[in-house]
């Protein structure tokens, strides 16, 4: 850089550092929601609405952790074009921050991914380079940053970018809620991975608070990391296929820790989306197919529990807005054209709640 330029860019790093700063002041924590059920006595639920973000997923968090990172390690200055690798929400929340930075945007996506997240990202100003290779979007972001456009590289950066010992952190926040709940540290946190960041950063942070909590990855069957996770292989691969978008990675992320995760549990699609409408019917509220994984996920932990003669609290993520699903997991056209029949799957998880017993319903072969 010219040394006669030096105090005019930082001044411009200073100035965009400070509206990162404002931003998060001005938005308040996001709401932790309890529900209890009839079959869990003394297990309670919590539910952490992450959806309640301005950008309407967790990753609002991960976004602006990007984007100081970047500006912090001085890969990021005045008018330079941004870019990063998303299937959707990330990208969503990429582009509302290089907005309020004035900054442009391109985001490199499946072309699978839910229209109604492409014109999200179009809304805000963002381009949308689409792929047909889902496996091709590190590369083609990689192709972009070549050219002189900073690589947010949420995969790559997510579990360094963000402070794990607090800082406003999701583990932090989460914990600062139950304070005066009556069982304020959780037996189990459950969340998703996409890039690996927040079970990362919740992972390292219970051990930091030295707390008994262990970590839950709800994952689809299938998957990279449940793949990995158990044979701790980190050149594993996906064997099947998922419809839910943000989690079920092809392969393990650079930023997926097995060691800080003591349980994995692969979630069905079917049961998934079919979670994802029953917490509908319980909150009001649709949320997307990852949220229905985790609670599936919680439901069999709490059934386990409740075996074994334990209580105590249970918290999960809800990771982002079902209305960016209406195409697609929330539409019964489409669910048929993916053979994904909800029904069986939701009674059987209506019955987990009264019964406290977990069992999947009786499939056709």
């Amino acid at each position: 850089m010219d040394g006669s330029r030096f105090p005019e860019a930082r001044a411009w790093v200073h100035d965009a550092i400070a509206k990162l700063e404002q931003e998060a002041t001005r938005s308040a924590d996001t709401h932790l929601l309890r529900l209890d059920f009839p079959g869990f006595p003394g297990i309670p639920f919590y539910l952490k609405d992450e959806a309640s973000h301005p950008t309407g997923s967790l990753k609002h968090r991960l976004a602006r952790s990007l984007f100081l990172y970047a500006l912090c390690n001085g890969r990021l200055g005045r008018g330079q074009t941004v870019v990063d690798a998303s299937s959707g929400s990330t990208a969503i929340s990429e582009a509302w921050f290089a907005r309020l930075l004035g900054l442009p945007f391109i985001a490199v996506m499946p072309a699978c991914t839910a229209p109604q997240k492409i014109a999200a990202v179009q809304a805000l100003g963002g381009i949308c380079d689409l792929v047909e290779d889902p496996l091709t979007v590190h590369a083609r972001a990689a192709e972009h940053a070549s050219n002189g456009a900073c690589h947010l590289d949420q995969f790559g950066l997510a579990e360094r970018a963000t402070d794990w010992r607090g800082n406003n952190n999701i583990a932090e926040s989460i914990l600062v809620q139950l304070r005066r709940e009556p069982q304020p540290v959780p037996t189990w946190i459950v969340c998703g991975a996409g890039t690996g960041g927040t079970s990362a950063t919740i992972g390292r942070y219970l051990r930091y608070r030295r707390l008994e909590t262990r970590l839950c990855v709800a994952e689809p069957s299938g998957s990279a990391y449940a793949h990995g996770w158990r044979t701790r292989d980190r050149n594993a691969v996906a064997s099947r296929p998922t419809l839910l978008e943000g989690i079920g990675r092809p392969r393990v992320e650079p930023g997926f820790l097995f060691d800080v995760v003591d349980a994995v549990i692969e979630v069905e699609d079917a049961a998934s989306i079919a979670a994802a409408l029953l917490l509908e019917d319980l909150l009001g509220v649709r949320y997307g197919g990852s949220s229905g994984t985790n609670f599936v996920a919680c439901l069999q932990l709490a059934a386990t529990m409740r075996e074994c003669g334990q209580t105590g609290s249970i918290v999960m993520l809800l990771c982002d807005r079902g209305s960016r699903y209406q195409q697609t997991l929330f539409d019964p056209n489409w669910r048929d054209t993916h053979g994904i029949d909800v029904v069986p799957w939701k009674r059987s998880l209506a019955n987990t709640l009264d019964s406290g017993l977990f069992a999947p319903p009786d499939l056709p072969a």
